[in-house]
């Protein structure tokens, strides 16, 4: 181009105007070229002049002459530009912040636990708090002091693939004869069972662990091994303490195919509730008690001796695990739901 002003290279699309073809603008307006001729020399769109010299005009010889300038316009075009970018609500809602990190370190909640009981109980607002993902943006930017060891199940997640294994061993029945009302979890009575183990050499005590689907009720039952005889004295005292009710909280339990549950199906001759055994190797099909055993080893690390552990210190984990709030459940706790549904039974019973 032959143009006094002109640029020689041609523009990226999208790009913002520089100071160099604000003085083109400048002088081509002076000049009296229209909107698009000057558009077709910088190389933007006829709208980007129109905006630019209505933002870069100013009035001059007290109010008698309306003149852009290119000086102006790369001024406000600069304070604009301070405005823009993302704004970090930080300190805004630095309160709801302290509330998340003391839940985090005292309580060992998860983020989005402490987001969902914090409006559910009403101690802060929807406009006093960030979502969950921004707390978790936070924490990876280092705007909180909780950081990302501190969030043990962010680190050690590892999603697997589905296989099923040919059935090698028969205990029972199987989980495909159990009813599909069962996978929606909205019927209550509907339990897991696995075995915890801590040493595996040695004598060692080792945890029955029991999840009812629905309410995601944890309970860790100390027994004094892995014998096929401690697993059933466990549920006979669990049958003891519900009596007549038994039947009505334990309508199914589904269990693996270890040698420990090998009696279980007993429990069907006795009383009401159907026991199912899932496919080897298929650990997915009990998820709930996988997930929750894997959060209990956060307390009780693999290879501990679970007999170092007292049963005050068990109850404690057990009490902790029922007492965290659930998004899945509204963010109530599986306590709640879990006594709710207690209630509901009994109330049936004596109506």
């Amino acid at each position: 181009m032959d143009h006094v002003y002109s640029t020689t290279t041609e523009r990226k699309k999208g790009k913002h105007l520089t100071y160099d073809e604000r003085v083109i603008i400048q002088v081509r307006h002076q000049d009296g070229w229209s909107a698009n001729k000057i558009s077709k020399e910088i190389g933007c769109a006829p709208n980007t002049v129109r905006n630019e010299l209505k933002r870069g005009t100013v009035t001059l010889y007290r109010g008698k002459l309306q003149r852009y300038k290119a000086k102006h316009g790369q001024t406000v075009y600069e304070q604009n530009r301070s405005a823009c970018g993302r704004r970090y609500a930080a300190l805004e809602k630095s309160a709801f912040l302290r509330y998340v990190d003391n839940q985090v370190k005292n309580c060992g909640w998860s983020l989005d636990a402490c987001y969902g009981n914090a409006l559910l109980t009403g101690i802060f607002s929807k406009n006093q708090v960030v979502c969950t993902k921004t707390l978790y943006n936070y924490v990876d930017l280092g705007l909180m002091n909780t950081r990302n060891h501190n969030l043990p199940e962010k680190l050690r997640r590892n999603t697997k693939s589905r296989r099923t294994r040919e059935r090698k061993k028969n205990l029972g029945r199987s989980i495909d004869e159990r009813s599909r009302e069962v996978d929606s979890r909205e019927e209550f009575g509907h339990w897991e069972a696995d075995l915890v183990l801590g040493q595996k050499s040695g004598n060692d005590k080792a945890l029955l662990t029991l999840v009812e689907r629905k309410s995601r009720q944890y309970w860790m039952i100390p027994i004094e091994n892995r014998e096929t005889d401690s697993v059933m004295k466990a549920f006979k005292e669990i049958q003891d303490m519900y009596s007549e009710h038994f039947s009505d909280v334990f309508k199914t339990i589904t269990t693996d195919n270890g040698s420990e549950f090998s009696k279980l199906a007993e429990l069907e001759s006795k009383t009401g509730t159907l026991v199912y055994f899932t496919h080897p190797y298929t650990s997915c099909e009990k998820g709930s008690n996988e997930r929750h055993n894997g959060i209990i080893r956060r307390f009780i690390p693999k290879g501990k001796r679970i007999s170092d552990y007292g049963l005050d210190e068990i109850s404690n984990i057990e009490l902790w695990c029922n007492s965290l709030p659930r998004k899945i459940l509204g963010y109530r706790t599986p306590d709640e739901i879990f006594e709710n549904e207690l209630d509901n039974i009994y109330r049936l019973r004596t109506a």
